[in-house]
C-alpha cells in the first residue's frame, strides 16, 4: 500500500470518528469533538504503530493486537479520550500504557511533554522507534509499574491511562495538579467505564462515568 492509500484510510477514519460521535452524543454531551483532537487524528499515521501485517486494518475503527496480550485502542475511543483530557498547548502529560506509542503520538501534537510509562519491555522499545521514526522529540518513555506513576516528573496538568484498573490507582490521583483531568478506564473485567476525573483547584475530586468500554487491564507489579 503506498501512502496515499493510506492518507485516503485516514480521511475515512476521521469520517467515521466524527459520524460516530454524532450518535454517542448523548453520552458525550456533545455532537463533534474538539478541531485540535481531530486535526492530530487526521496527522498521526496510525499504520506506523501497528504490525506490518496489519496495516492494511490500521484505520479501521477496530483495536488490534500488539502482542503480550495488548491492542491498540480503536480509533473513536483514542480520539473521545484524548478530547475528554483537554489537553492544552503548554500542558505536561502522564500516559500508563505506551503501547507501541499511537496514543502518545496524538498527545504529543497536543501538549508540551508527554511522559509515558510502559510495563512491557519490548513495547517500550518498539514505541521508541516508531516514534522517533515520525520525528516526534516531545515524549520520554520509562519502563516501570503504571500504577506508580512517574514521581519525579509530578505533578501533571492531565493524565491519560489506557489500560483498566479495578480502581483508580492513588498515586495517579496524587500527582494529578490541582485543576487537572486524568482519563482512565476503570472497574471489573466486564463492566468498564470510561471515567473522567476532575480535581479543583483546592484538590477536591470529581469523576464522572462517560461510556462503557473494554480496555486490557493495568497491570500492578507492586511498588515501584
Amino acid at each position: 500500500m503506498t501512502e496515499e492509500d493510506f492518507s485516503e484510510l485516514r480521511e475515512s477514519m476521521i469520517a467515521e470518528i466524527t459520524a460516530k460521535t454524532i450518535f454517542a452524543c448523548g453520552q458525550l454531551g456533545k455532537a463533534a469533538l474538539g478541531p485540535r483532537v481531530m486535526q492530530a487524528m487526521a496527522k498521526v499515521p496510525r499504520h506506523e504503530f501497528v504490525l506490518l501485517e496489519l496495516r492494511p486494518y490500521a484505520y479501521a475503527d477496530t483495536p488490534l493486537p500488539i502482542g503480550f496480550e495488548k491492542t491498540i485502542s480503536q480509533p473513536f475511543i483514542v480520539a473521545v479520550m484524548t478530547d475528554l483530557l483537554d489537553v492544552r498547548a503548554t500542558d505536561t502529560v502522564l500516559e500508563i500504557g505506551t503501547g507501541f506509542g499511537y496514543q502518545a503520538a496524538v498527545l504529543a501534537e497536543l501538549a508540551k511533554r508527554v511522559y509515558s510509562v510502559e510495563i512491557i519491555e519490548e513495547l517500550a522499545a518498539q514505541a521508541r522507534r516508531r516514534l522517533a521514526r515520525q520525528g516526534t522529540t516531545n515524549v520520554d518513555i520509562r519502563l516501570g509499574n503504571g500504577c506508580a506513576g512517574w514521581p519525579e516528573h509530578a505533578p501533571f496538568d492531565r493524565i491519560m491511562v489506557t489500560a483498566a484498573p479495578e480502581l483508580i490507582p492513588p498515586s495517579l490521583i496524587y500527582q494529578l495538579k490541582p485543576g487537572g483531568k486524568m482519563v482512565i478506564p476503570a472497574g471489573m473485567p466486564d463492566a468498564q467505564q470510561l471515567i473522567l476525573v476532575e480535581k479543583d483547584s483546592g484538590g477536591t475530586l470529581s469523576t464522572k462515568e462517560v461510556l462503557p468500554v473494554r480496555f486490557s487491564l493495568l497491570e500492578d507489579t507492586g511498588p515501584g
